[in-house]
């Protein structure tokens, strides 16, 4: 993360500049913000990527211990309501907007230089995040001071600026500039540190990252929850629209903390080379570690590699079984694996190595499967499409953990009961077509107004077929689940 910090060579530098502004300020009356922020004095400061450092004596007259303190315990009631769409407002300086801008051209090359569209434009091997900067948060009428903000995504944020498209997804992080501002030390939103705020990229229907999480949610599997927002942007000209975006919880902080028993456990985002669990690739930089970071640890995802490949699993079926489930929650994964594949999503492991989790339950020392990234669901989709429920064409050697799972008589057997059990429940069609109804209602006012520039629409008749083909996709998956059952 890319902070700056105010730096004083000596106490006496800083006894001294103390006590310069206390005269030189101490007969003028502070300066009145528009949020009705006091700011004595308007030090900035920059770093290496010209990211400002402003106001560093306001006053967080708005905080308050339920809506700003750590002490609050999370408030999903506020923050994660299904039944309306709420608004954020975030106000950042002129500056620090054309740093943030600057930064990108700096990544994946000039803004709308692709022509394409979005994915028309050839991506970039980039490694690194996008910058944070300090920014306020408004909500509800009140103010969220110095938030660290910055753009997010990999694809689809690259494809989306090569397009010319300013809808860009954002990573909050409410405490992310404490060591700058003192007086946000462990500022939270409603007992929420950080959030995605997810530009609902390439799904035109709004819906998809919502309901896909709403599945496995109800279907008992851990996962994140989201909520639907407007974001307003301020960035020296007042507040433009950047469109309809949903708000999903962060799993390395309140979904392992308030769906496990504890956030103790290791907690792994797998990405490339390794996290396909083939024979031979497993390597630390593929397993990035998200707690117990300075634990150079990574034996509980080793031992899942080392029982998944073991001989035993053609030679006694059973040993290997009784191996695997000592390391790996199977039944955690298959239930995932039936879900997901009922409800299809192309975007994960089978098809690419990434967008899932794994935690160290410490309820069981079990590594647990959490799904994320789910805006490519409920669609066949890309990259040879979402995967058939009998899996047939896949390699089971570059995907072991579906390959090897789906081919062993037991485990099939519980994949096939989850299977019937989503269809039967939570992806349900004439359940799951009431929830699009419901939800293309509720977001349809934003989501046909949002304008060019910030909108990954051609018109508004693109939402309303958006919905009318998941109607038809969710009719279609149950036909295919009582084909592969019969």
């Amino acid at each position: 993360m890319k902070k700056v910090a105010l730096k004083f060579s000596t106490f006496l530098t800083i006894l001294f500049l103390s006590t310069f502004l206390f005269v030189g300020c101490s007969d003028d009356d502070p300066i009145e913000t528009d949020d009705d922020t006091s700011v004595v004095d308007d030090d900035t400061s920059t770093d290496d990527d010209d990211t400002t450092i402003e106001d560093a004596d306001f006053v967080a007259t708005d905080w308050t211990t339920e809506t700003h303190s750590k002490d609050a315990d999370p408030n999903f009631e506020e923050v994660f309501d299904n039944t309306t769409v709420k608004r954020f407002d975030f106000v950042i300086s002129e500056d620090n907007w054309e740093a943030m801008l600057d930064d990108m051209t700096d990544l994946y090359g000039t803004f709308g230089a692709s022509s394409g569209g979005p994915g028309g434009g050839g991506l970039i091997d980039v490694d690194e995040d996008p910058i944070f900067v300090p920014g306020d948060v408004f909500y509800e009428g009140k103010q969220w001071y110095k938030v660290g903000l910055r753009f997010k995504g990999n694809s689809s944020l690259q494809s989306a600026w090569q397009a010319g498209i300013l809808k860009l997804a954002f990573k909050m992080d409410f405490d992310e500039y404490e060591d700058d501002y003192p007086q946000i030390d462990n500022q939270r939103f409603y007992g929420f540190k950080k959030f995605s705020l997810k530009n609902n990229y390439a799904d035109r229907s709004f819906l998809r990252e919502k309901v896909a999480a709403d599945v496995f949610a109800n279907a008992g599997l851990a996962v994140s929850n989201t909520a639907f927002y407007t974001l307003y942007v301020d960035h020296g000209d007042g507040p433009e629209y950047f469109g309809l975006y949903t708000l999903v919880e962060e799993v390395d902080n309140t979904v392992i903390d308030t769906q496990f028993s504890s956030d103790d456990g290791n907690l792994y985002k797998p990405e490339d080379y390794g996290a396909s669990f083939a024979e031979g690739t497993f390597n630390e930089d593929g397993f990035e570690k998200k707690t117990n970071e300075d634990d150079a640890d990574w034996t509980d995802i080793q031992s899942v590699f080392t029982a998944l490949h073991n001989d035993s699993r053609t030679t006694d079926p059973e040993a290997w079984r009784a191996g695997l489930d000592a390391v790996l929650d199977t039944d955690v994964f298959l239930h995932y694996l039936a879900v997901n594949t009922v409800i299809q999503n192309w975007d994960t492991y089978g098809r690419m190595e990434h967008n899932y989790y794994l935690y160290n339950n410490p309820d069981n020392s079990l590594l647990t499967w959490i799904p994320w990234d789910n805006n490519e669901a409920l669609q066949t989709g890309n990259m040879g499409g979402s995967l058939p429920l009998d899996f047939s064409g896949l390699n089971a050697s570059e995907w072991p953990l579906i390959g090897y799972l789906y081919n062993d008589e037991v485990y099939k057997a519980i994949y096939d009961n989850y299977v019937q059990e989503t269809i039967n429940g939570p992806f349900e069609t004439s359940y799951i077509q009431s929830v699009y109804d419901t939800y293309s209602s509720l977001v349809e006012p934003y989501a046909t107004t949002e304008v060019s520039g910030y909108t990954f629409l051609n018109s508004s008749s693109d939402f309303y077929q958006a919905i009318s083909t998941l109607n038809q996709h969710a009719a279609s998956r149950a036909s295919a689940v009582s084909q592969y059952l019969d």
